[in-house]
Parts: structure tokens; sequence; C-alpha cells
């Protein structure tokens, strides 16, 4: 892809925009869109209070419960690059509506598994579906609401909802497990998708990239395995560290697979991954913002779970308050978010969203053994998650932003497997550190303050790998994603 590096008009901050309204159909499609993401959120959250009681029932031991996270987390993170692809060249919504209609089928089936294995089926197929609703969901999106205002807008919303889909499924899986079941759970998933699917058709256009080349075959085998070995041996360290000898042999394989992939993708004729869009100082700085973001916030969230549960003496439902409050503010952060990103910039934005975490989490390290302590758990944790809320969507912006329509679903594809991965390596690489701890405080304080480190140091390299402020579009009307696109010269 050709980049134009050779503008020097002067460098301008970007202004804010002067209508941000969305017509009645706009706001169906992203009601459509959002509540898809939504769901596929609230399915990373709502099963984990369940669990225990979901293994008794089912007759799962301890040690193979983790698959419940599993089959799950393998499909629905080794799949993203291939079906953002795949969608592409044969139709978005097409795929869309097919991932719809399979994770809610998915849902039905976990909701009546009558055994380990039918229900391990449930969540394997859901993990399939959501790996082709989200690429092609964020695809639609940015194809559908033009660079600038609208687009800043709809990623804004769709963040919050994404951010609130894990926190909500957090509260809601212990409300409903004590009230209804485990069961509840999946079939919550199934009532998402049975409002969601038949509104769908009516509402999102067809998109895909008109030349229509060949699918990379051998790109897609060596990504989608290289990508679900490395999930796999990150989701099963979670649980028994990296000594396993699968773990260390998917682990291995995993890196050969996608150092393989570099190598095929760089003679390809049409790539499944355009190697001078990975370049691109937005989607490499950018998608490294998002890494760390998503892996350091998911290790937060788990080492307060054990804190105040083991620590503090909390109930799972006292727990979830906690997390409650955080959901809600980062919703009045996601309300805001691009009138943020609209002054600032999608760049810098990023850049403040990740060193405001990081200073938050730091103030955590203060936490005691006693009750006054939740009050600065709750605080500390729900303003870290509103700068979070603040990086997520503003990595998507300078990720996605200046990128052609026939390849939105390889951008929005890079920035999902983005998200799959930081969510599943935090708590093996950090989370652990409390877990195998003698004294859980102790434990609890090392993690986060590692935590708050490297996501301060994160800030620093991604402000200096974007580099210098790009060019004010023509017109004086350029937005937040404008200037993160400029930013992507290589």
């Amino acid at each position: 892809m050709a980049i134009d590096t050779t503008s020097s008009t002067p460098v301008h901050e970007p202004q804010p925009p002067l209508d941000t309204r969305l017509s009645t159909r706009d706001k169906l499609v992203l009601f459509v869109l959002c509540a898809a993401q939504f769901m596929v959120a609230l399915d990373f959250s709502v099963l984990n209070v369940a669990l225990p009681v979901l293994g008794r029932n089912l007759g799962m031991s301890q040690s193979a419960l983790q698959w419940a996270v599993t089959a799950f987390a393998l499909p629905s993170g080794g799949f993203l690059l291939l079906f953002g692809r795949i969608g592409d060249l044969y139709g978005r919504r097409r795929l869309f509506l097919a991932g719809l209609a399979l994770f809610g089928t998915a849902s039905l089936l976990a909701t009546f598994a009558w055994d380990p294995a039918s229900f391990l089926a449930g969540r394997a197929l859901q993990g399939l579906g959501a790996a082709a609703i989200v690429p092609t969901g964020m695809s639609l999106l940015t194809t559908t609401f033009p660079e600038g205002p609208a687009r800043d807008r709809a990623l804004g919303i769709s963040g919050t909802l994404l951010s609130l889909g894990f926190t909500v499924g957090m509260v809601a899986g212990g409300v409903l497990t004590d009230a209804f079941g485990w069961r509840s759970t999946m079939g919550l998933l199934t009532l998402f998708a049975l409002i969601v699917l038949p509104l769908a058709p009516g509402l999102l256009p067809e998109s895909r990239t008109p030349d229509r080349p060949r699918l990379d075959i051998p790109g897609a085998v060596t990504v989608t395995g290289g990508l679900l070995s490395l999930i796999y041996a990150l989701s099963t360290a979670a649980e028994r560290g990296f000594g396993g000898t699968d773990v260390i042999t998917t682990l291995v394989a995993g890196v050969l697979l996608l150092a393989a992939f570099v190598t095929v993708e760089s003679r390809a004729e049409a790539p499944l991954v355009s190697l001078p869009m990975l370049r691109r100082r937005t989607v490499a700085w950018g998608n490294l913002g998002g890494l760390i973001t998503f892996s350091m916030m998911s290790t937060v969230v788990f080492v307060l779970t054990l804190y105040l549960q083991e620590t503090l003496g909390l109930s799972a439902f006292e727990t979830g308050l906690v997390f409650g409050v955080q959901g809600v503010l980062s919703a009045v952060a996601g309300a805001g978010a691009s009138k943020v990103i609209g002054r600032l910039g999608a760049r810098r934005t990023l850049v403040v969203s990740l060193a405001g975490q990081g200073a938050f989490v730091a103030t955590l390290v203060a936490l005691g053994d006693g009750g006054r302590s939740v009050w600065l758990a709750t605080a500390a944790v729900s303003l870290a998650s509103m700068c979070h809320l603040g990086a997520i969507i503003s990595y998507g912006l300078t990720v996605t932003s200046g990128v052609p329509d026939d390849e939105q679903g390889l951008a929005t594809g890079l920035v999902t497997s983005t998200q799959q991965v930081g969510i599943t390596i935090g708590i093996p690489l950090l989370g652990v550190l409390a877990t195998t701890s003698s004294d859980l405080l102790a434990g609890v304080h090392t993690v986060l303050a590692l935590d708050a480190v490297i996501v301060l140091a994160a800030a620093v390299l991604v402000a200096v790998g974007l580099g210098r402020r790009p060019a004010k579009a023509s017109g004086g009307a350029a937005s937040g994603a404008v200037e993160a696109e400029a930013v992507g010269s290589r």
C-alpha cells in the first residue's frame, strides 16, 4: 500500500468536529453492530462466576474447568484475521450474519448441554461465531461511518459497550447463577443473538473489496495455526504455569508459525496481511498500545478480584458491585471520548490514556488489609478503567483510520486480534505472581507495581514511536481519526 510521505504542509492540531449527529438509520445500524459486540464481550466474563456450579452439575473436574474458557478463546482469537480477510473478499455482511447465527445456535447448545463434551462443543462454536462477528462488525462500522466525527462517535460508543460488556458480565454472571442457575448465563447470550439477528439483514449494507483476489491459503494456515498455538499455550499457562510440555511445545510452535507467516506474506502475490500495513507507525505502535492496555487491565481485574475476596473478605456479589462502579464510570468516559479525541487527536489521546491508566494502577500499591482499602480499590480501578477506555477507543481509531475500505476487515482483524491476545497474556504473565505468592497481599502489590511500570513505559514508547504530528486535513475539518492515520507514514 502506497502512503504519501511527501507532504510538507505545516502541522496543525485537529479541530473539534462541528456536527456529530447521527441519522435515525445510522443509530439503528450502530445499535445492531454494538449489540453484537456487547454480546461477545459479555461472553468473555459472564460464565466466570458460574464455573464452580457448572463443574458440579456437569461432572467436570477443577482442572477441566479451564477448558470452559479456553474452548472459547482458541477459535475466537485464532480465526480473527482469517475471517476478517474472508469478509473483505466475499462479503462482510454475509459473514457477520453467519457468525451471529452460529453464535446463537452454539449458545443454545451450551444452555442445554447434557455433558462436558456437548458444553465444550457449544463454547468452541461460540468462539468460532465470535471470530466472524468481531472483525466483520468492526469493519462494517468503519465502512458505514465515514472517517471523521461520525466514525469517532461510533467507535466511542462501540468501545464503551465493549468495556461495559465485560464488566456487566462479571456482575450478571453472579446474579443469574444465584437466581436461575449457570445455564441462564448461556441463555442470556442466546437471547441477545435472537434480538440482533432479525434486525441485521434489513439494516446493514453489504461491502467487500471490488477486485476479489484469491485467498492467501498458506498465510491463512500459518497465522491461524500460530495464533491457536499461542493462545492455547498462554491460556493453559494461566492455570498450570509454563513448565508443562504441552505449554512449551505449543508456545514454540506458535512463535515458529508466526515467523513463517511473515516469510510467507513477504512472497505472496495477494497476501492475507499487507506487510507495508504492518510497517505503518499507526498500525505497529497503535497495536502495541492496545496490547498493553488490554493485557495489563485484565491483570488488574484478576488480582483485585483475588484481593477483594481473599484479603478483605468481600462476597462475590460485593466484589461485583466494586466492578459495577468501574463499569458505570467507564460508560461515562466513553460518552465523552469522541470529544476528547476531537480536541487532542487519537495519537495524543492514546498516550495520555496509557499514562493515566498506569498512574492510577500505581496508586493501588497502597492497598492494605483494612476495610477502608475497598474505597481506594474502587476509586483507583474505576479511574484507571476510564483511562483504559480512552486507550481502547483511540488505539482502534489510530490503527484503522486512513485504511482503504477494501482492507478494513484486515485492519479491524488486527485490532481485535490484539484485544484477544492482550486479554489472554496478562494473567499468565503477571497474575501468576499473585497466585503463587505465600503472602497474597505482597504478591498483589508486586503484580500491580509491575503492571503500572509496564503501562507507563508503553506510554513513552508509543509517544516516541508514533513520532511527529501530521498535517491538518484540507478544509480544516480534520478529526482525531485523520490525525491518527496521517502519523502512519513509514
